[in-house]
Protein backbone atom coordinates (compact mmCIF):
# COMPACT_ATOMS: atom_id res chain seq x y z
CA UNK A 1 0.00 0.00 0.00
CA UNK A 2 2.83 2.36 0.95
CA UNK A 3 4.56 1.61 -2.36
CA UNK A 4 1.39 2.49 -4.28
CA UNK A 5 1.08 5.76 -2.37
CA UNK A 6 4.72 6.62 -3.03
CA UNK A 7 4.30 5.84 -6.72
CA UNK A 8 1.17 7.97 -6.89
CA UNK A 9 2.97 10.87 -5.20
CA UNK A 10 5.89 10.52 -7.57
CA UNK A 11 3.58 10.63 -10.58
CA UNK A 12 1.81 13.69 -9.20
CA UNK A 13 5.12 15.47 -8.64
CA UNK A 14 6.26 14.61 -12.18
CA UNK A 15 2.98 15.84 -13.66
CA UNK A 16 3.22 19.08 -11.69
CA UNK A 17 6.81 19.61 -12.86
CA UNK A 18 5.76 19.10 -16.47
CA UNK A 19 2.89 21.54 -16.09
CA UNK A 20 5.27 24.17 -14.73
CA UNK A 21 7.97 23.61 -17.34
CA UNK A 22 8.79 26.80 -19.29
CA UNK A 23 8.76 25.12 -22.71
CA UNK A 24 5.83 23.44 -24.42
CA UNK A 25 7.84 21.35 -26.87
CA UNK A 26 11.46 20.25 -27.04
CA UNK A 27 12.95 18.75 -30.20
CA UNK A 28 15.88 16.82 -28.77
CA UNK A 29 19.02 15.48 -30.36
CA UNK A 30 18.51 16.56 -33.98
CA UNK A 31 21.02 18.09 -36.36
CA UNK A 32 19.98 21.73 -36.66
CA UNK A 33 20.62 23.43 -40.01
CA UNK A 34 19.69 27.10 -39.73
CA UNK A 35 21.62 29.00 -42.43
CA UNK A 36 20.61 32.50 -41.35
CA UNK A 37 22.10 31.94 -37.90
CA UNK A 38 25.01 29.86 -39.24
CA UNK A 39 23.98 26.84 -37.22
CA UNK A 40 24.95 23.42 -38.53
CA UNK A 41 25.33 21.07 -35.57
CA UNK A 42 23.53 18.69 -33.23
CA UNK A 43 21.38 20.92 -31.02
CA UNK A 44 18.05 20.98 -29.26
CA UNK A 45 15.20 23.34 -30.20
CA UNK A 46 12.73 24.49 -27.54
CA UNK A 47 9.36 26.05 -28.31
CA UNK A 48 7.16 28.09 -26.00
CA UNK A 49 3.72 28.92 -27.33
CA UNK A 50 4.14 29.88 -30.98
CA UNK A 51 7.77 31.06 -30.69
CA UNK A 52 11.24 29.59 -30.80
CA UNK A 53 12.40 29.86 -27.18
CA UNK A 54 15.90 28.37 -27.15
CA UNK A 55 18.35 26.66 -29.50
CA UNK A 56 21.25 25.09 -27.65
CA UNK A 57 23.10 21.88 -26.93
CA UNK A 58 21.59 19.56 -24.32
CA UNK A 59 18.56 21.52 -23.11
CA UNK A 60 17.36 19.56 -20.05
CA UNK A 61 14.30 17.45 -20.85
CA UNK A 62 12.40 18.42 -17.65
CA UNK A 63 12.22 22.00 -18.94
CA UNK A 64 9.61 20.95 -21.52
CA UNK A 65 6.07 19.63 -21.19
CA UNK A 66 6.66 17.37 -24.20
CA UNK A 67 9.98 16.03 -25.47
CA UNK A 68 10.20 14.73 -29.03
CA UNK A 69 13.34 12.70 -29.83
CA UNK A 70 14.67 13.61 -33.29
CA UNK A 71 18.16 12.14 -33.15
CA UNK A 72 19.48 11.16 -36.57
CA UNK A 73 17.21 13.73 -38.26
CA UNK A 74 17.70 17.26 -39.58
CA UNK A 75 15.84 20.08 -37.83
CA UNK A 76 15.41 23.07 -40.15
CA UNK A 77 13.21 26.15 -40.41
CA UNK A 78 9.77 25.60 -41.88
CA UNK A 79 10.23 25.48 -45.65
CA UNK A 80 9.15 28.45 -47.77
CA UNK A 81 7.81 27.55 -51.23
CA UNK A 82 7.45 30.76 -53.24
CA UNK A 83 5.84 29.29 -56.36
CA UNK A 84 2.58 27.36 -55.91
CA UNK A 85 -0.98 27.50 -57.24
CA UNK A 86 -3.58 27.19 -54.49
CA UNK A 87 -6.57 29.22 -55.70
CA UNK A 88 -8.78 26.14 -55.56
CA UNK A 89 -12.51 25.69 -55.31
CA UNK A 90 -13.74 28.32 -57.76
CA UNK A 91 -15.04 25.87 -60.35
CA UNK A 92 -13.05 27.49 -63.16
CA UNK A 93 -12.24 24.81 -65.73
CA UNK A 94 -8.78 24.57 -67.28
CA UNK A 95 -7.38 27.37 -65.11
CA UNK A 96 -4.92 27.90 -62.28
CA UNK A 97 -7.60 30.14 -60.77
CA UNK A 98 -9.64 26.97 -60.45
CA UNK A 99 -9.32 23.30 -61.26
CA UNK A 100 -5.51 23.26 -61.73
CA UNK A 101 -4.94 24.60 -58.20
CA UNK A 102 -4.81 22.57 -54.98
CA UNK A 103 -5.69 23.39 -51.39
CA UNK A 104 -2.45 24.17 -49.52
CA UNK A 105 -3.15 22.25 -46.32
CA UNK A 106 -3.56 19.04 -48.32
CA UNK A 107 0.05 19.18 -49.52
CA UNK A 108 2.31 21.68 -47.76
CA UNK A 109 2.75 20.19 -44.29
CA UNK A 110 3.51 16.70 -45.59
CA UNK A 111 6.58 18.17 -47.25
CA UNK A 112 7.79 20.37 -44.38
CA UNK A 113 6.40 23.53 -45.99
CA UNK A 114 4.84 26.05 -43.61
CA UNK A 115 4.69 29.06 -45.97
CA UNK A 116 3.57 29.12 -49.60
CA UNK A 117 3.30 31.94 -52.10
CA UNK A 118 0.58 31.63 -54.70
CA UNK A 119 2.32 32.84 -57.87
CA UNK A 120 -0.24 34.83 -59.80
CA UNK A 121 -3.31 32.62 -59.76
CA UNK A 122 -5.35 35.68 -58.81
CA UNK A 123 -5.21 39.27 -60.02
CA UNK A 124 -6.52 42.49 -58.56
CA UNK A 125 -10.09 41.70 -59.60
CA UNK A 126 -10.42 38.33 -57.89
CA UNK A 127 -7.83 38.55 -55.09
CA UNK A 128 -10.51 39.36 -52.45
CA UNK A 129 -12.23 36.07 -53.31
CA UNK A 130 -8.91 34.19 -53.10
CA UNK A 131 -8.21 35.80 -49.74
CA UNK A 132 -11.58 34.73 -48.36
CA UNK A 133 -11.73 31.33 -50.05
CA UNK A 134 -8.18 30.09 -49.34
CA UNK A 135 -5.88 32.46 -47.45
CA UNK A 136 -8.27 33.08 -44.58
CA UNK A 137 -9.17 29.40 -44.16
CA UNK A 138 -5.74 27.75 -44.36
CA UNK A 139 -3.48 26.60 -41.55
CA UNK A 140 -0.60 26.96 -43.98
CA UNK A 141 0.68 30.53 -44.19
CA UNK A 142 -0.50 31.59 -47.66
CA UNK A 143 0.93 34.70 -49.29
CA UNK A 144 0.34 35.86 -52.85
CA UNK A 145 1.82 37.46 -55.90
CA UNK A 146 -0.85 39.30 -57.86
CA UNK A 147 -1.07 38.52 -61.55
CA UNK A 148 -0.69 41.62 -63.71
CA UNK A 149 -3.83 40.38 -65.47
CA UNK A 150 -6.78 41.51 -63.37
CA UNK A 151 -8.61 38.18 -63.62
CA UNK A 152 -5.47 36.18 -62.88
CA UNK A 153 -4.67 32.82 -64.43
CA UNK A 154 -8.03 32.17 -66.00
CA UNK A 155 -6.47 30.41 -68.97
CA UNK A 156 -6.72 31.04 -72.71
CA UNK A 157 -7.58 34.56 -73.86
CA UNK A 158 -7.99 35.82 -70.27
CA UNK A 159 -4.22 35.69 -69.74
CA UNK A 160 -3.48 37.33 -73.09
CA UNK A 161 -5.78 40.30 -72.52
CA UNK A 162 -3.41 43.27 -72.43
CA UNK A 163 -6.31 45.64 -71.70
CA UNK A 164 -6.67 43.92 -68.31
CA UNK A 165 -2.99 44.42 -67.42
CA UNK A 166 -3.49 47.41 -65.15
CA UNK A 167 -0.43 48.46 -63.09
CA UNK A 168 -2.29 51.08 -61.08
CA UNK A 169 -5.09 48.77 -59.99
CA UNK A 170 -2.61 45.98 -59.24
CA UNK A 171 -0.45 48.25 -57.07
CA UNK A 172 -3.50 49.64 -55.30
CA UNK A 173 -4.70 46.18 -54.25
CA UNK A 174 -1.16 45.16 -53.26
CA UNK A 175 -0.93 48.20 -50.99
CA UNK A 176 -4.40 47.49 -49.61
CA UNK A 177 -3.36 43.98 -48.46
CA UNK A 178 0.34 44.30 -47.53
CA UNK A 179 0.21 41.41 -45.06
CA UNK A 180 -0.78 38.97 -47.80
CA UNK A 181 0.58 40.29 -51.09
CA UNK A 182 4.35 40.02 -51.57
CA UNK A 183 4.86 40.46 -55.31
CA UNK A 184 3.52 40.78 -58.84
CA UNK A 185 3.52 37.94 -61.36
CA UNK A 186 3.43 37.84 -65.13
CA UNK A 187 2.99 34.45 -66.77
CA UNK A 188 2.12 32.64 -69.98
CA UNK A 189 2.09 35.72 -72.21
CA UNK A 190 2.45 34.74 -75.87
CA UNK A 191 2.55 38.08 -77.67
CA UNK A 192 5.66 39.66 -79.23
CA UNK A 193 5.53 42.81 -77.07
CA UNK A 194 7.12 43.50 -73.69
CA UNK A 195 3.83 44.82 -72.34
CA UNK A 196 3.22 42.10 -69.73
CA UNK A 197 6.71 42.41 -68.24
CA UNK A 198 6.79 46.20 -68.39
CA UNK A 199 3.41 46.61 -66.72
CA UNK A 200 4.31 44.07 -64.03
CA UNK A 201 7.52 46.00 -63.33
CA UNK A 202 5.55 49.24 -63.17
CA UNK A 203 3.11 47.74 -60.66
CA UNK A 204 5.98 46.34 -58.60
CA UNK A 205 7.68 49.74 -58.56
CA UNK A 206 4.51 51.53 -57.41
CA UNK A 207 3.84 48.99 -54.66
CA UNK A 208 7.53 48.54 -53.75
CA UNK A 209 7.41 44.78 -54.17
CA UNK A 210 9.34 42.41 -56.45
CA UNK A 211 7.98 40.74 -59.57
CA UNK A 212 8.26 37.14 -60.72
CA UNK A 213 8.33 36.31 -64.42
CA UNK A 214 7.22 33.12 -66.09
CA UNK A 215 8.31 34.23 -69.56
CA UNK A 216 5.54 32.38 -71.39
CA UNK A 217 6.22 31.90 -75.08
CA UNK A 218 9.87 32.62 -75.89
CA UNK A 219 9.99 34.88 -78.94
CA UNK A 220 12.87 36.50 -80.84
CA UNK A 221 11.16 39.91 -80.56
CA UNK A 222 11.69 39.83 -76.79
CA UNK A 223 14.78 37.73 -76.05
CA UNK A 224 15.24 36.18 -72.63
CA UNK A 225 18.70 37.72 -72.37
CA UNK A 226 17.14 41.17 -72.56
CA UNK A 227 14.63 40.25 -69.87
CA UNK A 228 17.27 39.44 -67.25
CA UNK A 229 19.89 41.98 -68.35
CA UNK A 230 17.65 45.01 -68.90
CA UNK A 231 13.98 44.63 -68.02
CA UNK A 232 14.10 43.12 -64.54
CA UNK A 233 15.18 45.16 -61.54
CA UNK A 234 17.50 43.98 -58.76
CA UNK A 235 15.43 41.65 -56.58
CA UNK A 236 13.03 40.63 -59.34
CA UNK A 237 12.76 36.90 -60.02
CA UNK A 238 12.98 34.76 -63.13
CA UNK A 239 11.27 31.47 -62.36
CA UNK A 240 11.51 28.16 -64.29
CA UNK A 241 15.29 28.60 -64.46
CA UNK A 242 15.92 25.09 -65.83
CA UNK A 243 13.17 25.27 -68.45
CA UNK A 244 14.19 23.57 -71.68
CA UNK A 245 13.89 26.66 -73.90
CA UNK A 246 15.97 28.97 -71.69
CA UNK A 247 19.16 29.87 -73.63
CA UNK A 248 21.53 28.45 -71.04
CA UNK A 249 24.32 26.44 -72.68
CA UNK A 250 26.57 27.16 -75.64
CA UNK A 251 27.44 24.63 -78.34
CA UNK A 252 30.10 23.12 -76.07
CA UNK A 253 27.71 22.75 -73.15
CA UNK A 254 29.11 25.69 -71.18
CA UNK A 255 26.83 28.01 -69.22
CA UNK A 256 26.41 31.25 -71.13
CA UNK A 257 28.06 34.21 -69.35
CA UNK A 258 25.05 36.55 -69.54
CA UNK A 259 23.37 34.56 -66.76
CA UNK A 260 26.12 35.38 -64.26
CA UNK A 261 25.94 39.00 -65.39
CA UNK A 262 22.21 39.06 -64.66
CA UNK A 263 22.74 37.59 -61.20
CA UNK A 264 25.49 40.14 -60.53
CA UNK A 265 23.04 42.96 -61.22
CA UNK A 266 20.66 41.46 -58.65
CA UNK A 267 18.18 39.34 -60.60
CA UNK A 268 17.10 36.22 -58.68
CA UNK A 269 16.69 32.81 -60.30
CA UNK A 270 14.04 30.41 -58.97
CA UNK A 271 13.56 26.73 -59.77
CA UNK A 272 9.77 26.69 -60.28
CA UNK A 273 9.85 22.99 -61.24
CA UNK A 274 6.24 22.54 -62.30
CA UNK A 275 4.95 20.07 -64.88
CA UNK A 276 6.93 21.50 -67.78
CA UNK A 277 9.83 23.57 -66.48
CA UNK A 278 12.66 21.34 -65.25
CA UNK A 279 14.76 19.14 -67.54
CA UNK A 280 17.90 17.24 -66.62
CA UNK A 281 19.67 18.25 -69.84
CA UNK A 282 19.66 21.83 -68.55
CA UNK A 283 19.91 21.31 -64.79
CA UNK A 284 22.71 18.73 -64.67
CA UNK A 285 25.38 20.60 -66.67
CA UNK A 286 24.33 23.97 -65.29
CA UNK A 287 24.48 22.98 -61.62
CA UNK A 288 27.72 21.09 -62.09
CA UNK A 289 29.20 24.31 -63.47
CA UNK A 290 27.93 26.34 -60.53
CA UNK A 291 24.73 27.77 -62.02
CA UNK A 292 22.66 27.01 -58.92
CA UNK A 293 19.29 28.39 -57.75
CA UNK A 294 18.72 31.36 -55.51
CA UNK A 295 15.50 29.66 -54.39
CA UNK A 296 13.97 26.21 -54.73
CA UNK A 297 10.24 26.13 -55.44
CA UNK A 298 7.80 23.56 -56.73
CA UNK A 299 5.23 25.29 -58.94
CA UNK A 300 2.78 23.00 -57.14
CA UNK A 301 -0.44 22.25 -58.99
CA UNK A 302 -2.51 19.22 -59.98
CA UNK A 303 -0.27 18.12 -62.86
CA UNK A 304 3.11 18.77 -61.28
CA UNK A 305 2.42 16.94 -58.02
CA UNK A 306 1.43 13.80 -59.95
CA UNK A 307 4.37 14.08 -62.37
CA UNK A 308 8.10 14.42 -61.94
CA UNK A 309 7.95 17.23 -59.37
CA UNK A 310 5.85 15.51 -56.67
CA UNK A 311 6.58 17.80 -53.71
CA UNK A 312 9.04 20.22 -52.10
CA UNK A 313 11.32 17.64 -50.49
CA UNK A 314 11.61 15.72 -53.76
CA UNK A 315 12.52 18.93 -55.59
CA UNK A 316 15.13 19.71 -52.93
CA UNK A 317 16.48 16.16 -53.24
CA UNK A 318 17.10 16.68 -56.95
CA UNK A 319 19.25 19.74 -56.32
CA UNK A 320 21.06 17.92 -53.50
CA UNK A 321 21.89 14.94 -55.72
CA UNK A 322 23.44 17.24 -58.31
CA UNK A 323 26.14 18.21 -55.83
CA UNK A 324 24.76 21.27 -54.04
CA UNK A 325 25.72 21.01 -50.33
CA UNK A 326 22.89 20.17 -47.93
CA UNK A 327 23.21 23.45 -46.01
CA UNK A 328 22.88 25.39 -49.28
CA UNK A 329 19.80 23.38 -50.28
CA UNK A 330 18.19 24.27 -46.95
CA UNK A 331 19.18 27.92 -47.44
CA UNK A 332 17.56 27.92 -50.90
CA UNK A 333 14.36 26.56 -49.33
CA UNK A 334 14.10 28.77 -46.24
CA UNK A 335 15.88 32.07 -45.69
CA UNK A 336 16.66 32.85 -49.35
CA UNK A 337 13.05 32.78 -50.57
CA UNK A 338 11.95 34.63 -47.43
CA UNK A 339 14.36 37.45 -48.25
CA UNK A 340 13.28 37.45 -51.91
CA UNK A 341 9.68 38.15 -50.91
CA UNK A 342 10.78 40.70 -48.27
CA UNK A 343 9.62 38.61 -45.33
CA UNK A 344 12.78 38.47 -43.19
CA UNK A 345 10.82 37.16 -40.21
CA UNK A 346 10.46 33.80 -42.00
CA UNK A 347 12.90 31.01 -42.78
CA UNK A 348 15.02 30.79 -39.62
CA UNK A 349 15.10 29.51 -36.04
CA UNK A 350 16.08 32.70 -34.25
CA UNK A 351 14.90 32.91 -30.64
CA UNK A 352 11.67 34.90 -30.72
CA UNK A 353 10.85 33.94 -34.30
CA UNK A 354 7.64 32.11 -35.13
CA UNK A 355 7.89 28.41 -34.36
CA UNK A 356 7.71 27.02 -37.89
CA UNK A 357 9.96 23.95 -38.06
CA UNK A 358 10.51 21.00 -40.39
CA UNK A 359 12.17 17.78 -39.29
CA UNK A 360 13.65 15.93 -42.24
CA UNK A 361 15.10 12.47 -42.66
CA UNK A 362 17.89 12.08 -45.23
CA UNK A 363 17.59 8.58 -46.65
CA UNK A 364 20.49 6.85 -48.34
CA UNK A 365 20.12 4.36 -51.19
CA UNK A 366 19.29 4.35 -54.87
CA UNK A 367 16.44 6.66 -55.87
CA UNK A 368 15.04 7.55 -59.26
CA UNK A 369 14.00 11.14 -59.96
CA UNK A 370 11.98 12.22 -63.00
CA UNK A 371 12.08 15.50 -64.84
CA UNK A 372 9.07 16.94 -66.67
CA UNK A 373 9.78 14.81 -69.78
CA UNK A 374 9.86 11.55 -67.76
CA UNK A 375 13.64 11.39 -68.07
CA UNK A 376 15.15 9.63 -65.04
CA UNK A 377 18.18 10.57 -62.96
CA UNK A 378 19.45 8.20 -60.27
CA UNK A 379 20.50 9.70 -56.97
CA UNK A 380 21.78 8.35 -53.67
CA UNK A 381 20.00 10.70 -51.24
CA UNK A 382 16.41 11.62 -50.65
CA UNK A 383 14.68 13.87 -48.13
CA UNK A 384 11.56 12.72 -46.32
CA UNK A 385 9.56 14.89 -43.93
CA UNK A 386 9.12 13.31 -40.49
CA UNK A 387 7.55 16.20 -38.62
CA UNK A 388 6.18 19.67 -39.40
CA UNK A 389 5.46 22.32 -36.78
CA UNK A 390 3.45 25.44 -37.61
CA UNK A 391 3.16 28.19 -35.00
CA UNK A 392 4.29 25.74 -32.32
CA UNK A 393 1.72 23.07 -33.20
CA UNK A 394 2.53 19.68 -34.70
CA UNK A 395 0.65 19.57 -38.01
CA UNK A 396 2.36 16.57 -39.65
CA UNK A 397 3.82 13.58 -37.82
CA UNK A 398 4.80 10.77 -40.17
CA UNK A 399 5.78 8.20 -37.53
CA UNK A 400 3.99 9.42 -34.43
CA UNK A 401 7.08 10.94 -32.80
CA UNK A 402 5.05 13.57 -30.97
CA UNK A 403 2.34 11.13 -29.91
CA UNK A 404 1.89 9.12 -26.72
CA UNK A 405 1.96 5.34 -26.34
CA UNK A 406 -1.68 4.32 -26.30
CA UNK A 407 -1.13 1.84 -23.46
CA UNK A 408 0.03 4.69 -21.19
CA UNK A 409 -2.95 6.94 -21.85
CA UNK A 410 -5.40 5.28 -19.52
CA UNK A 411 -8.51 3.22 -20.18
CA UNK A 412 -10.71 6.06 -21.45
CA UNK A 413 -8.37 8.20 -23.52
Amino acid sequence: MKIMLLLSCFLCIAATARAQAPYDLLLKGGHVVDPKNQRNAVMDVAIAGDKIAEVARDIPAPRAKKVVPVDGLYVVPGLVDIHVHVYAGTGMRGAYSGDFSVYPDDHAFRSGVTTVVDAGSSGWRNFPDFKDRVIGRSKTRVLAMLNIVGRGMGGGPIEQNTEDMDPQATAQVAKQFPQAIVGVKTAHYAGPEWIAVERAVEAGRMADIPIMVDFGTFRPERPYQQLVLEKLRPGDMSTHMYLGVVPMLDDEGKVLPYLAQARKRGVKFDVGHGAGSFVWRQAVPAIRQGWIPDSISTDLHVSSMNGGMKDMVTTMSKILNLGVPLEDVIKMSTVNPAVEIKRPELGHLTVGAGADVAVLRLMKGKFGFLDVRNARYYGTQKFECELTIRDGNVVWDLNGRAGEDWEKMGPNY
